[in-house]
């Protein structure tokens, strides 16, 4: 039962999200206790935690449930909402708020993927809230359903990757998946980011500004993540990237739109921009925003953190070229012939950097514009080159398909 508590526990903190939701939770309720439980029939254990109450408890720690609401969460399947114990019929009596010291409390039901009880979303307070109301209610079942729906994209994950031994049930088991994964998360995405531009046009404090902002980036990186999945699929099943190409003037803006979102997301970084287009390229202007966002990402996750990043992009000779540097460790060469490969990633780096799509989709981008990559490493400094003619993309790109 331990093993199995510590994976449940593992499975939330695999989550990248949860710290914001917490977050959002408390700011929304104003409860200054607020966490995630695994609740089971005879035990109550922390998977997250957000206490500004000082109550002590940190992740893995429990409670004896009996002494909890959430064991009468789980038994019915129905949330509890106290807005204030001293008013409340039912609950003014009761054992567990006097042993705990709290006047609101909300406990509200997580469920695996089977439909089966995985224990509560829950926060409490020493001060009465209103928190029986219609958005606050609304709020806290999104949150909780978002939960439910990680866990189970986790549970694929884990799936997944324990079935798939050889190589090639492992990429058709992969693209299958992917393509549900990109369908069943786009629908509830499309509300949370709803929901948040909704929010932003209502009076907020500061606070709840900054969660609302903090809520739409997440969903946002969300967003983008399952469109790189979702280009995986397209690269995999429909032979490569579509394109809408054109002749772009205005090429120097849309690079230096990534410049600047990569700045803001990483203000401790510099990053350097040099552009010299005395002329249209013609291209996919968003497929080109989209590589130089993935080698700029790389680079900023993966360089010096003392050492600047150059993005140089000319058109000259004939040639248009993108570039960018950064400084660091040497990639061997044996790792940069694994780069461009979808999933891979370097032994040293975690989960939460990403699906290991943003390079695979990058070669797909450069492939359909009938482009090469070069990536040269060494001295202290590593350049991923993008590098393609001018002009006649479509036949260099219907060559390269032949």
């Amino acid at each position: 039962m331990q093993a199995e508590i510590a994976a449940d526990i593992a499975a939330i903190k695999a989550i990248s999200s949860v710290p914001t939701i917490l977050e959002a939770v408390a700011a929304i309720t104003g409860l200054r206790f607020v966490c995630i439980a695994r609740v089971t029939h005879d035990s109550w254990t922390t998977c997250a935690v957000r206490d500004e109450l000082g109550l002590g408890l940190k992740v893995g720690d429990g409670l004896d449930v009996a002494t909890t609401l959430c064991e009468e969460v789980r038994d019915s399947g129905r949330p509890v909402i106290i807005d204030n114990v001293s008013e409340d019929a039912r609950y003014r009596d009761h054992h567990t708020p006097r042993l705990y010291g709290f006047q609101s409390y909300i406990s509200l039901p997580i469920h695996r993927p089977d439909g089966s009880y995985f224990g509560t979303l829950c926060g409490l307070d020493p001060l009465p809230a209103s928190l029986s109301t219609t958005a606050t209610v609304s709020s806290m079942t999104l949150f909780a359903q978002l939960i439910s729906k990680h866990l189970e994209t986790e549970l694929k994950l884990t799936e997944s990757q324990s079935a798939l031994l050889d190589e090639r049930d492992t990429s058709e088991l992969r693209e299958q998946f992917i393509a549900v994964l990109g369908h069943d998360v786009r629908t509830p995405l499309s509300s949370i980011l709803l929901g948040t531009e909704l929010l932003r046009r209502e009076p907020l404090s500061a606070q709840a500004e900054s969660v609302v902002e903090r809520m739409r980036r997440s969903a946002l990186r969300i967003s983008a993540l399952v469109g790189d999945v979702m280009d995986f699929t397209r690269g995999r099943m429909g032979g490569g990237i579509a394109l809408d190409l054109r002749n772009e003037a205005g090429l120097r803006q849309w690079l230096e739109q990534v410049v600047a979102e990569l700045q803001g997301a990483y203000p401790e970084q510099r990053i350097g921009l040099e552009v010299d287009l005395p002329h249209s390229v013609y291209c996919d202007p968003a497929r080109i925003q989209q590589l130089l966002s993935n080698l700029l990402k790389n680079a900023l996750v993966h360089g010096a953190r003392s050492e600047p990043v150059l993005v140089c992009a000319r058109a000259r000779d004939g040639q248009f070229e993108i570039s960018v540097s950064n400084g660091g460790p040497a990639i061997a060469p044996a790792t940069i012939g694994q780069l461009f490969k979808p999933f891979w990633r370097a032994s040293s780096q975690v989960a939460s950097e990403g699906l290991g799509l943003g390079l695979f989709i990058v070669s797909e981008i450069a492939r359909s514009h009938g482009a090469t990559l070069e990536v040269i490493s060494g001295d202290g400094a590593t350049r991923f080159t993008f590098r393609m003619q001018a002009g006649a993309s479509v036949e260099r790109r219907m060559l390269v398909r032949a």
